[in-house]
């Protein structure tokens, strides 16, 4: 915790502009690392969808038509 106080203290002697970048710069981190697990959970549903679909691709796929729509726009 002292790392966190130690940036609160610095940050509050910062001019407003100076701040602004200061947050710009945490976003910017935030993003990076949501980034990262976005992708490594893409690959991860990438696999599954994979691994549920296996052997699918030669089954008939149903034919639907107007009647079966629950709901229309």
């Amino acid at each position: 915790m002292y790392i966190a106080k130690k940036i609160y203290q610095d940050i509050r002697e910062l001019s407003e502009s100076a701040q602004a970048e200061v947050l710009d710069f945490i976003e910017f981190l935030r993003s990076k690392k949501t980034s990262r697990n976005a992708a490594s959970n893409s690959e991860w549903s990438s696999l599954s969808l994979t691994s549920a679909m296996r052997g699918m691709e030669k089954e008939k796929s149903p034919q639907y038509n107007l009647k079966d729509l629950k709901e229309k726009f």
